[in-house]
């Protein structure tokens, strides 16, 4: 028999599978410490931020980096998913005859899921990845040692100050997307679809209440926290050299999206149960 078709022996499969447990082992062992090694950092953050109080001239440049920078981004990519819903809603609802019902689930669609997710979405693209990028060239370049040297507390300095930018502002940010998100909507099925500006409205009003608006400005809150805790992490464990930096500003905004698509289903069940607990008549309809 050829040797390239002979049989593997008996004796190489137990150290074969045992390898592959091992490697599983590994992988599992590592992705806890991982998740362990956030958790702690999560927690000396939260205790650095009830220790000790802010200096003003270090949170006004990060506020200004994380909210005034990020809301023309925000803005734009409000307006356009707004026109995408009308476009993409309008021939199901003419089918139906609902054409003049358009609005309602445009704005519901906009204040509970897209606006929170999208806002989001867009720091840790545009915030998330550059904190990550700078404490990461910083970890590089041996500037937190520095400051561990002199007795400070890098996670104080660094990461409190982008970690309360992220938290208090994208609620904000949330705010502009929904509004450009209806306004863009409106213009569209109004001037370009031609659906009367009263029932567009009329009918949002009627479907559309405080707690669908509430109920997405909570979770950003669960989405900031999670875009800065995850991105200065990744920049804090920075690999050496130029390509460690940019794997971090990577993995920065994977994760973080992640992570804001998990938080996103799971508030989003507890929040139904908290409405439905409230309002035990249950959902509006259209018909």
């Amino acid at each position: 028999m050829p040797a390239s078709i002979a049989p593997t022996p008996a004796s190489g499969m137990p150290g074969w599978f045992a390898n592959q447990i091992a490697n599983l082992g590994a992988f599992t062992m590592g992705r806890v410490a991982g998740i362990g090694d956030v958790a702690i950092f999560s927690f000396q953050t939260l205790g650095w931020l009830f220790l000790r109080r802010q200096r003003r001239d270090v949170l006004l440049p990060n506020f200004y980096q994380i909210g005034v920078m990020s809301l023309p981004v925000v803005a734009l990519t409000g307006l356009f998913i707004g026109m995408v819903l009308a476009v993409q809603s309008f021939a199901q609802f003419k089918a139906l005859g609902l054409e003049t019902r358009l609005g309602s689930v445009i704005n519901l669609s906009l204040v509970r899921e897209l606006g929170p997710v999208l806002a989001a979405t867009m720091l840790a693209g545009r915030v998330g990845s550059a904190m990550a990028a700078e404490l990461g060239t910083m970890r590089v370049t041996e500037q937190i040692d520095a400051l561990e040297s002199m007795g400070a507390n890098p996670i104080y300095y660094l990461v409190v100050p982008r970690f309360l930018g992220c938290l208090v502002l994208i609620p904000t940010l949330t705010i502009m997307a929904d509004f450009m998100g209806v306004l863009g909507g409106y213009l569209y099925s109004h001037l370009v679809l031609g659906i009367d500006y009263h029932h567009y409205w009329a009918n949002s009003r009627e479907y559309v209440d405080a707690f669908d608006f509430l109920m997405g400005i909570f979770k950003t809150f669960f989405f900031g926290a999670a875009i800065a805790l995850v991105s200065c992490h990744h920049g804090f464990h920075c690999e050496p050299g130029a390509e460690g930096v940019g794997r971090a500003a990577t993995n920065a905004f994977v994760h973080s999206f992640v992570l804001i698509l998990v938080l996103d289903l799971f508030l989003g069940i507890w929040l139904n149960n908290v409405h439905d607990f409230f309002r035990p008549e249950g959902p509006r309809r259209l018909l």
